[in-house]
């Protein structure tokens, strides 16, 4: 059987149903992890990570994100690269790139549809190479990335100094709640 694309992948994820049910005050967001690379097989705890770590960015930030849906794509750098080139004319491999829903604007859709925040995919050679230079574990770089992909689809972002700043004591009040030390204490921010 033939491994479905990434952008295949990303583009058919909006198309998930859901079954509604009682809504709780505060909901955590469905969180769909999808694996399209074999090199994530060594990784046995990695979809446990990332759902640990975007339950815990979202009970921080209390965003209010009632029941919403995102999906975390595990990919390759060959992967990572077409959608760095693709969608930000970049051609070369990232860690993680994060793709934000549009919202409606006009009447929304049936009232039991989940709201899309949007999707994340992560590189596993490239979070690799950073966690082995940074000598960190796999498991809190890639709770790292998790949490920034996240932040980035709820509107975050790190384009001035002021955006970056707050983004990163996020990040670091959100890591420190996963027992991770702060990932910016020995490196400049991430790009």
């Amino acid at each position: 059987m033939r491994k479905p694309s990434a952008e295949s992948v990303l583009g058919a994820i909006s198309g998930r149903k859901r079954s509604s049910g009682a809504m709780a005050p505060f909901a955590l967001p469905i969180t769909e992890v999808l694996v399209v690379a074999d090199c994530w097989q060594t990784e046995a705890d990695a979809e446990a990570v990332i759902h640990r770590a975007i339950e815990t960015a979202a009970e921080t930030v209390n965003a209010g994100l009632g029941e919403a849906e995102l999906a975390v794509m595990l990919t390759d750098d060959a992967g990572i690269r077409t959608l760095n080139s693709n969608w930000r004319g970049v051609d070369k491999p990232t860690n993680v790139l994060s793709f934000p829903a549009l919202q409606p604007t006009g009447p929304g859709g049936p009232d039991d549809a989940p709201r899309m925040l949007g999707d994340i995919a992560i590189a596993y050679e490239t979070t690799r190479k950073e966690a082995d230079d940074e000598q960190k574990p796999f498991d809190h770089h890639l709770s790292h990335l998790a949490v920034h992909g996240f932040l980035h689809l709820i509107g975050y972002d790190h384009e001035n100094d002021d955006d970056a700043e707050a983004m990163e004591t996020l990040e670091q009040e959100i890591l420190a709640q996963l027992g991770i030390p702060d990932p910016y204490a020995d490196r400049e921010r991430m790009d």
